[in-house]
């Protein structure tokens, strides 16, 4: 299992895609969302949605028809 980088997001905006995926059956992690909150910048570091590099394209496009 390797994890690519889906995106960067806001916060809230990748905990609802990481959920998204997840009811979707791809499996998907947020980085960086505690540090976004422990130092009161949430809307300054963005959190990243992690994917395996197999489920990439199939979560890429699941985002984009969301869009």
């Amino acid at each position: 299992m390797s994890l690519v980088e889906l995106g960067r997001y806001g916060k809230i905006e990748a905990d609802i895609i990481v959920g998204a995926l997840e009811a979707a059956g791809i499996p998907a992690v947020a980085f960086d969302g505690g540090a976004s909150l422990a130092d009161g910048s949430q809307f300054l570091i963005p959190v990243r949605v992690m994917v395996d590099a197999d489920d990439f394209a199939e979560a890429r496009a699941l985002i984009e028809a969301a869009a």
